[in-house]
């Protein structure tokens, strides 16, 4: 899966929605391919104050039991009539830059922490879709190509509204991450410290945080489609006592548009 810190992750959440509904749904996913692009803002990276506009191209192929995603990557899953589901695949990670920057998280205000590189990873997913609007799910992502660190994430989804045109769903999320991926994404290192001006921090390992995402996906026609997706992440006190977290609660919104064939 191509984790959260990450750019294109939050900017897919609508097919989070869609890839839910497929399993909370009696049927299995069908085959087709799905691309569309979206525009959202999001905070430049997690913790800080600032927000920032980019596009966000989507694409959803699926052929059986193996799909390729722009949010998870390429994978498979296996889904059992009792609603329980694995799923496994191999994604990319962005990593952040030590300044601003238009297409990964970075600022300026982390002039001296240095880039954290971009890294291959693989994530793994069990779920159960406890009815057609409730899903659970248990998510382990971890970096292949560079020693960042596991996060993982569990996470509860509910779906009140869900027709042939439309479909709303609330995923509630909680994060944890072990020693060294908290030390990666919020640690101010001795080193660090001194070419930043930050003082050092050396958060623990475990719950850093929740997120929550609404999302209404409207199909207008048998091939096009839509979406909007507001969410909201609180960063816990782990995470938000790190000298670069600038802002504990922040905002993700974003619009798209789909089409199916």
């Amino acid at each position: 899966m191509i984790t959260r810190k990450k750019a294109l992750y939050s900017g897919c959440l609508l097919l989070v929605s869609i890839s839910t509904s497929s399993r909370a749904d009696d049927s299995a996913a069908q085959d087709g391919v799905m691309i569309g692009v979206g525009a959202q803002t999001t905070p430049t990276y997690s913790g800080a104050d600032k927000q920032r506009w980019q596009a966000v191209p989507i694409l959803q192929a699926r052929k059986g039991a193996f799909f390729v995603d722009s949010q998870k990557g390429v994978g498979y899953d296996l889904q059992s009539d009792s609603g329980l589901y694995l799923e496994h695949s191999l994604g990319y990670g962005l990593g952040r830059a030590d300044k601003d920057s238009d297409w990964r998280d970075g600022s300026d205000k982390l002039r001296g922490m240095g880039t954290i590189n971009a890294t291959l990873n693989t994530a793994i997913a069990a779920g159960w879709a406890v009815s057609p609007w409730l899903v659970l799910e248990a998510k382990a992502v971890l970096p292949l190509t560079d020693s960042q660190g596991v996060n993982y994430r569990t996470s509860v989804t509910l779906i009140p509204l869900q027709s042939q045109q439309d479909s709303l769903s609330l995923q509630t999320s909680a994060l944890f991450g072990d020693a060294r991926y908290m030390q990666t994404w919020y640690g101010v290192s001795t080193r660090q410290s001194v070419k930043s001006g930050y003082a050092t921090y050396s958060p623990a390992a475990g719950f850093y945080g929740v997120e929550t995402d609404l999302t209404w996906s409207h199909q207008f026609t048998q091939h096009w489609g839509g979406a909007l997706s507001a969410g909201y992440t609180w960063l816990d006190d782990h995470a938000a006592d790190s000298p670069i977290v600038f802002r504990q609660n922040q905002l993700t919104a974003t619009a798209a548009v789909t089409y199916t064939f």
